[in-house]
């Protein structure tokens, strides 16, 4: 097999060989977003301007501030420990750092998962505690979905922030990952091999572990929501008539929204946020 070219003028016609050299990867989808500056100089200016003492406060907000580490970790440009040693020399007290450094922690942990278990993070790790078993959820994407044509209209956004930007906030990664597999039934492997067609940061240790967090096959209980919770951390853009916004799924309590997602059994609703981990 011939080596590749690496001599391109301009990115579109780079773009465009890659098309062509690979047909099946763009008839799934042929929209190419733009990439994040790549490069260790790159890495560092990012993480100069990280804001550590909104983070925490603001970080669950899809106007938050949120690092935009991700794509450096995950090729390595920058190591946890370093980015977790400028946090710790860089704020005047532990205590402003501790859930910056958590998620960290997360990311690490899930690598561990993975160099142990290797292809392993595939399967489910254990069984749904859903009240349904796996054969019960569908093994592929509806096509809707794909498409970003379900007619869930903050559903439908973050599937085209995902598409155009490569990219998108963990709190919209949870959203979609839990309308997937428990508003939809769809199995959380599906939902993992379609985020890693498309995002830019996709690590499959940290992507599949958190699928499988939200469907609860590593977890307690399932992660899901309400629309009070799509409403408060997306900064109220969705407020309206929810039936004509097709939001009607999401309407309830959480007690309301357990019962109607998993009605043979009886999920513990202490909380009227559910606590979220990041990536």
């Amino acid at each position: 097999m011939a080596d590749m070219r690496r001599d391109f003028a301009t990115r579109a016609e780079l773009i465009a060989y890659l098309k062509a050299e690979f047909p099946d990867a763009a008839e799934v989808c042929d929209v190419v977003p733009p990439s994040p500056i790549g490069g260790r100089k790159a890495a560092e200016e990012r993480l100069r301007v990280v804001n550590l003492k909104k983070y925490e406060a603001t970080r669950n907000f899809l106007d938050g501030e949120v690092t935009r580490l991700s794509p450096y970790i995950r090729y390595g440009v920058l190591s946890l420990a370093e980015v977790r040693d400028y946090a710790l020399a860089n704020t005047k007290s532990r205590d402003e750092v501790e859930k910056f450094i958590s998620e960290l922690g997360w990311r690490d942990y899930f690598q561990r998962v993975y160099a142990e278990i290797g292809d392993g993070i595939w399967e489910d790790i254990e069984e749904y505690k859903t009240g349904f078993s796996a054969h019960e959820y569908a093994a592929k994407l509806p096509e809707d979905i794909r498409a970003g044509q379900t007619g869930v209209t903050f559903i439908d956004d973050q599937i085209q922030t995902l598409y155009t930007t490569g990219y998108l906030h963990n709190h919209a990664r949870m959203w979609l990952a839990a309308y997937v597999v428990h508003w939809r039934r769809v199995r959380w492997q599906a939902g993992a091999a379609w985020f890693l067609e498309h995002l830019l940061d996709g690590d499959p240790a940290s992507n599949n572990l958190s699928w499988q967090w939200v469907a609860s096959t590593f977890s307690s209980k399932p992660y899901y929501y309400n629309l009070d919770n799509v409403l408060k951390y997306t900064g109220d853009r969705y407020r309206g008539d929810p039936t004509a916004m097709g939001h009607q799924a999401f309407v309830g309590s959480y007690e309301t929204i357990a019962r109607r997602l998993f009605p043979r059994i009886q999920i513990e609703t202490n909380t009227a946020d559910q606590p979220r981990r990041g990536r």
